[in-house]
């Protein structure tokens, strides 16, 4: 079974899709880490069927509460505004099957949008991800017993799925499913620029580096503009 664990706050709008798709895949578990919304969120995550669990808002602290819960042997994470695809959970399964010596992986992202600055953006994912650099936004998946082998996710202020990846890529081989692709919303990135993004991207990776901590690296990134807002990926 595939524990399915999505942190969301006020994403009433899109949620209900989320959910709907993924009871279309089978039966697996999904876990709704709701922040705090107050637009209904919650009560659209229940009547779908979703377990949920309630926490204060901060995206690791949401994925940790949702790990409380998960059963599963195999975990993925999902943003609650993405577009997963419709035979997602058998290509993680399939994924898994076929590279036994894979710990986890993620999905190829695909940006919304028919711009030529969503183009770049999914082309700099790419380029990125060549690196053996990947975010939450990509549908990270893990096997349970090499999750808990390498740590788990720590409740961290912010760069918690960068942390994550960064000890999946250095225990061994991941998997990247190119051919169903997540989609994922560019909202985030309205009004920024290129060089912005990549200057903010930047800069918080290098002050992660550096050691500075993620509750001030937090504040920067909700203090900035443009540039900051488009600084990390998940």
């Amino acid at each position: 079974m595939i524990s399915i664990i999505i942190p969301a706050l006020n994403e009433a709008g899109r949620l209900g899709e989320l959910i709907a798709g993924l009871r279309d895949q089978g039966e697996h578990q999904i876990i709704v880490a709701d922040g705090g919304s107050v637009d209904g969120t919650a009560e659209i995550a229940s009547r779908l069927g979703a377990q949920l669990a309630p926490v204060a808002r901060g995206r690791g602290q949401q994925l940790c509460a949702g790990l409380g819960l998960a059963k599963g042997d195999i975990l993925l994470f999902l943003h609650a505004d993405m577009v997963f695809p419709a035979d997602g959970l058998s290509q993680i399964a399939r994924a898994l099957e076929q590279n036994p010596e894979a710990g986890g992986g993620n999905f190829r992202v695909l940006f919304d949008g028919e711009s030529s600055f969503a183009q770049w953006l999914t082309g700099f994912y790419a380029w990125l991800r060549r690196h053996r650099v990947y975010y939450g936004d990509s549908a990270i998946f893990l096997r349970r017993e090499f999750f808990d082998k390498i740590g788990g996710l720590k409740p961290i202020a912010l760069m918690e799925d960068y942390d994550l990846t960064r000890r999946m890529e250095k225990s061994g081989p991941t998997i990247c499913i190119e051919e169903s692709p997540v989609i994922t919303s560019s909202r985030r990135f309205e009004g920024c620029r290129a060089p912005g993004i990549v200057y903010g991207w930047l800069k918080i990776h290098a002050l992660f580096h550096l050691g500075v901590s993620p509750e001030r690296l937090a504040r920067i990134y909700k203090s900035s503009s443009g540039r900051g807002q488009a600084a990390k990926g998940g």
